[in-house]
């Protein structure tokens, strides 16, 4: 079983949301239906950015680490390239 870690973009929002899960798909269709507090307020949301890891606890450290100052700084650094 795969699970992932992944960064939520609002399609009409600046704001941004790092999650982790072992179902993608189902994650993402219930942001987009409302079903977590936080992210409801924003949607729709597309997926960004993901990790790919074979053990839901190490995909749980990566997210913290995301959430984190340097995990933030990370991620800013790879959207600057992209542009």
């Amino acid at each position: 079983m795969s699970c992932h870690v992944y960064v939520l973009k609002s399609n009409r929002h600046d704001k941004s949301y790092v999650g982790s899960t072992n179902d993608l798909e189902r994650r993402l269709s219930e942001h987009n239906n409302g079903k977590s507090a936080y992210t409801s307020k924003y949607k729709p949301w597309s997926i960004i950015y993901t990790e790919e890891f074979s053990v839901l606890k190490e995909a749980r450290e990566r997210e913290r680490y995301l959430k984190g100052r340097s995990g933030r700084r990370f991620l800013k650094k790879i959207f600057d390239n992209k542009k």
